[in-house]
């Protein structure tokens, strides 16, 4: 940065972090949120469905609508990523490093349940809080896996439309949100992480389709890791170009001098603390050379049923479901059954945690829906549904996966039977209904304490 900058820089550490949470456009726009925000919000304007909120003062992960997967808290320059990888649904995508699951949800959401998402991350711990994630988030095309960028790179060769890369860095652009972050540098700092993600971006290109789209991100300011990550690109892969990415008037260029000079290296992102309502950031859009074939993509949908005994409980529960259901991606695995992602190859030999929506257990002449099937529906797509105002204690309890009693006047019109629970017409999860008692299905791991 220009030297007249760096009093500036320093100085922005000693203020206060800001807090933002991200909208989940595949439940609720931000006209609507806006109108049902439960504690005060301020847009974020550089990202279109991000807003800031008073971290100090209010708690939105304790709120019925987090349950609901309504939204993702997550630093506002960390949204920048996701927000600028245009997306289009029915085409594949893969977030390369996606635990917690920040990106990819947002990844998810704008491919409306159509073609695939491919959400990685080499640790299975982590993986798993990324899979919570998007079934909280109701994405319904996901396939969740945890492999080394190298094995993937063997099963998937120029199959992704869309990769994010999100590479693993030394993280100084969040030391004033999370000091801890400071520790973990001084074990490893920045050749480490250097040396890291360049073993992991051949890999990367390997798996990016001609006409493909890479948005390669740090949470760093080291010119290691950004610019001359870049330029060695640009230097081995003469296939890639930089893109321009959509400005905003506190986004600074690349800085070419911090690499080999290569003017190109402006099209480059930075988000410094002192020029913006958020921590630090890099992002980096590039193309893969040659033809976009998305506009002659056509999505196989077969009307044919599947028959079998297993699946006759599926449909009889699906009635009262207003899906518009490809039965030949349904698969059942044991006894769970799956509703299969578009566009997903062979995954015989690969570890991976979910291979599309678990809807849930056809076994002993019945079918029981999954957690993950609940949090896909939307508001008004599933019949037998009862909805408690948010502020009612009920809406608590039954996160805490306590018995709900109901007044007759309240069940008016349910069968007994599976019913979703939802706030405010937001899906939470499953219960029994009998007689006005609801027996509790929501989601054991996920219960309140």
């Amino acid at each position: 940065m220009p030297s007249d900058e760096f009093d500036r820089f320093m100085e922005s550490y000693d203020e206060p972090r800001v807090y933002g949470l991200r909208l989940n456009t595949l439940k609720i726009s931000c006209e609507e949120f806006e109108k049902i925000a439960p504690f005060e919000v301020k847009k974020v304007p550089f990202i279109s469905n991000g807003y800031y909120y008073d971290g100090e003062n209010v708690q939105p992960a304790k709120h019925p609508y987090y349950h609901a997967g309504l939204y993702y808290l997550q630093e506002p320059s960390a949204m920048t990523p996701a927000d600028r990888l245009e997306i289009r649904p029915g085409e594949a995508v893969l977030d390369l490093c996606a635990a917690p699951g920040g990106k990819a949800t947002e990844l998810g959401a704008k491919l409306c349940g159509e073609g695939v998402l491919v959400a990685n991350d080499i640790s299975s711990s982590r993986a798993k809080a990324l899979l919570k994630n998007i079934e909280l988030f109701g994405i319904r095309n996901p396939f969740v896996v945890s492999e080394p960028p190298v094995n993937l790179s063997d099963r998937f060769p120029e199959f992704f439309d869309k990769i994010l890369l999100d590479a693993p860095c030394s993280g100084e652009g969040m030391f004033r949100k999370d000091t801890s972050v400071v520790k973990s540098y001084e074990g490893t700092g920045v050749d480490y992480y250097a040396k890291l993600q360049k073993d992991i971006i051949p890999h990367v290109i390997t798996m990016l389709k001609p006409g493909g789209m890479l948005l390669y991100s740090t949470c760093t300011f080291s010119p290691e890791e950004d610019e001359m990550q870049i330029v060695r690109i640009l230097n081995e892969y003469p296939e890639m170009k930089l893109c321009d990415i959509r400005e905003y008037e506190g986004f600074a260029e690349g800085e070419p001098s911090w690499a080999d000079g290569n003017e190109e290296l402006r099209k480059c992102v930075r988000i410094w603390p002192h020029k913006m309502s958020g921590e630090g950031h890099f992002v980096a859009l590039l193309k893969k050379d040659g033809e976009d074939t998305y506009s002659d993509r056509v999505l196989s949908v077969s009307k044919k049923k599947k028959q079998s005994s297993e699946l006759a409980y599926f449909y009889e529960f699906a009635n009262d479901l207003s899906w518009n259901i490809d039965e030949t991606r349904l698969e059942l695995q044991g006894e769970r059954l799956f509703y299969m992602p578009q566009l997903l190859p062979s995954l015989r030999g690969m570890r991976f945690l979910r291979n599309g929506l678990y809807l849930g257990d056809c076994k002993n002449k019945r079918f029981e829906p999954s957690q993950a099937l609940a949090m896909a529906i939307k508001p008004g797509e599933y019949k037998n549904t009862i909805s408690l105002s948010c502020d009612d204690e009920r809406v608590r309890r039954y996160l805490k996966g306590e018995t709900i009693i109901f007044d007759e006047d309240e069940t008016t019109g349910i069968k007994n039977g599976w019913v979703l629970v939802a706030v405010d017409s937001y899906p939470l999860g499953w219960g029994k209904i009998n007689n006005g008692q609801l027996k509790n299905r929501y989601h054991s791991g996920w219960r309140l304490f």
